[in-house]
């Protein structure tokens, strides 16, 4: 294993090219623009010549515990999608952003959220990953707030406010952690938690630790921020919020599941549970929405809960789990790929119309075949036809659900608890399709509704040829993916089996027969008649002017965020805060003030005579008793007047 000072480079350039740019776009925007394409491109490059290699890199004593960096498989895997994504979306911004404010300021936190997410991906322990994943939590809030709007300032406060919550929650965790192990290195915890046998100490502080993770992975029940920030912000940072920075959670997830808690069954089967939830509630949402960006973010939110299964079944295989963690790390790869085709390609749209309801956008795509075509990609990739990257990372964590099915049967224990679990597995993948249909018979198939076929669109072509590489290049990839998933797909998983635990599968994946394929045809038999039946039948309607329309029937009232998060956040908590400080604050006033008569013996400054101390209790000479002070009985009639008042204070 290497030295290799290039680990925190990755991660500090890009943040001092921040700086840099930032001086220079205040003088030449086009030279800025270039700055940055050229350090993530820097950046990519760097990430790529580590891949395969083993190295370490520490920088001793930084706030105590020293920042402590390793690249290995998994972790290299990670930080290069980071950069590739990042280089895509920088040279995309160009365009994107010609006509837009505070150009400077978006491109110096994008810089500087690169260092920190990669920051995150090559810790080696978990300080060094609290350190870097608050930064990114805090420089990420800009790119959510950029356009500056009413709708962006509310999404970019429920996204800070559910960062630094869970931030503060994992902190606490880490906290624990330090106390019961004596260390946060991410090794040396997972070699303290194999040779621990009572796991129950543990699971508390997995919890906590959890909590800020799965909160930036969009994480039930911590993922309404993930719904709200997607859409407001610019459609680059939109792909870098889906593609890398929910990642940044998942990556924790992996460290706590395939760590601490290896081979667990319990953490298994309560990851497992989590991350069905979110897998059926992201699709059930953007099933209803209407609105292109809102439902590619729920859809961000159903394959995180893909994954997050994934995760689940490793625990549950135990050493058998290796088709889970295959499927983990390239559903993890693959998502990212299709959310960047799919967000710049919703990029292109606004930056054209400025809209983003389906009904302002019916028929604009129809005319524009190599628009057409990249988005077809990413459709057909995500929901999981085969030939494409999404049907293969979708069929090894199918077959693990079957495996341990029949591990199950094996044993002679009931199954219907996993059968159900993939029902719901492929009833998501079906409504995947209904919903990414709509998307694309709305914009790119059905005819404009408006007679005169005028959308508003912005004079000259549609994208410029920069743009077009970029989308085409990153479309193509897609299917390259899953046509050969043995050159492409099966080597990532392998280098990226060593961190999950996995030793290989036990039996060569046959990903184009027909026990593989059957579970991608109930999943387009089920989207088809979600899509045919109820988005067509129930999701539309006809308007005033006797147009079909789609509608959101999404009842207003189970919104969580408004029902309970921010009702909580912004009044229950901080009158439990308040109402806890002023008591604390009263308390102490009290607790001076009785040092002072019963200690101190204290009068503004006068030594008190022991016949005038409010609590003095001393002997009188000629009686031989113990006598009390003459003011005992009216100080406690103050100090109850005084606690009294305290209270109602306090209450009201």
């Amino acid at each position: 294993m290497e030295q290799t000072i290039l680990l925190p480079l990755l991660v500090f350039f890009p943040m001092a090219a921040a700086i840099i740019g930032y001086l220079i776009g205040r003088k030449n925007k086009e030279a800025r623009n270039v700055w940055a394409c050229a350090v993530t491109f820097l950046v990519f490059a760097g990430a790529v010549s580590l891949f395969g290699k083993e190295a370490r890199y520490t920088i001793p004593d930084f706030c105590g515990l020293g920042l402590h960096f390793y690249g290995d498989g998994l972790r290299m895997v990670l930080a290069i999608l980071t950069s590739f994504i990042w280089f895509m979306t920088t040279v995309f911004s160009k365009e994107y952003f010609a006509l837009y404010n505070n150009r400077n300021r978006y491109y110096f936190f994008m810089l500087t959220t690169l260092g920190a997410t990669l920051g995150v991906f090559l810790s080696a322990d978990l300080y060094t990953t609290f350190i870097f994943f608050e930064i990114m939590s805090f420089t990420s809030f800009v790119l959510v707030i950029h356009d500056e709007s009413k709708v962006a300032i509310h999404a970019a406060q429920t996204y800070l406010g559910i960062a630094v919550i869970g931030g503060l929650v994992t902190l606490m965790g880490l906290f624990m952690m330090y106390h019961l192990a004596g260390t946060l290195n991410i090794d040396a915890l997972a070699e303290f938690a194999a040779a621990t046998e009572d796991k129950k100490a543990f699971y508390g502080i997995g919890v906590l630790i959890l909590f800020g993770f799965g909160a930036k992975a969009g994480l039930f029940p911590l993922h309404i921020w993930l719904p709200e920030a997607h859409p407001v912000a610019p459609a680059p940072a939109s792909a870098l919020l889906s593609c890398i920075l929910t990642k940044a959670g998942i990556y924790g997830i992996l460290v706590l599941s395939c760590k601490i808690f290896l081979y667990d069954a319990n953490w298994g089967d309560f990851i497992l549970i989590l991350g069905t939830i979110t897998m059926a509630l992201g699709a059930v949402l953007a099933v209803f929405s209407i609105d292109i960006k809102r439902i590619l973010a729920c859809s961000s939110l159903s394959q995180i809960g893909f994954v997050t299964v994934a995760v689940g079944m490793q625990g549950l295989l135990g050493s058998h789990n290796a088709l889970a963690a295959g499927g983990t790390i390239l559903h993890v790869v693959n998502h990212s790929l299709l959310k960047l085709v799919l967000f710049m390609s919703a990029g292109v749209i606004y930056m054209n119309l400025h809209k983003l309801n389906l009904n302002d956008l019916r028929g604009w795509g129809k005319d524009k075949p190599l628009l057409k075509f990249i988005f077809l990609m990413g459709v057909l990739g995500i929901t999981g036809i085969p030939l494409w990257n999404g049907y293969i990372s979708k069929t090894l964590i199918h077959e693990s659900i079957v495996e341990y099915i029949v591990l199950l049967q094996a044993e002679g224990l009931a199954i219907g608890y996993m059968q159900a679990i993939e029902v719901i597995f492929l009833v998501s993948g079906g409504l995947t399709i209904a919903y990414m249909t709509k998307i694309f018979v709305a914009v790119f198939v059905e005819s404009n509704p408006h007679a005169d076929g005028c959308h508003g669109q912005k004079k000259g072509p549609y994208m410029s040829k920069l743009s077009a590489v970029v989308l085409t290049a990153g479309a193509l990839i897609l299917p390259v993916m899953g046509i050969f998933p043995h050159v492409t797909a099966d080597q990532i998983a392998e280098v990226s089996y060593h961190f999950m635990g996995a030793h290989g599968p036990d039996h060569a994946v046959h990903y184009f027969a027909w026990i593989n394929l059957k579970g991608a045809v109930i999943s387009v038999i089920i989207g088809g008649l979600v899509y045919f039946l109820f988005i067509r039948k129930v999701l539309m309607e006809k308007d005033p002017g006797g147009i079909l329309v789609y509608v959101d029937r999404m009842p207003k009232w189970l919104s969580l965020e408004d029902k309970l998060y921010r009702p909580v956040l912004l009044k229950v908590l901080p009158f439990i805060g308040g109402f806890f400080a002023r008591m604390a604050g009263s308390l102490t006033d009290g607790f001076v003030a009785a040092l002072r008569m019963l200690i101190f013996n204290d009068d503004s400054g006068r030594v008190v005579p022991p016949e005038d101390r409010y609590f003095s209790a001393y002997t009188d000479e000629e009686s031989d008793k113990v006598v009390y002070g003459e003011g005992f009985a009216k100080s406690l009639l103050m100090i109850g007047i005084g606690l009294a008042v305290a209270m109602l204070y306090i209450l009201f």
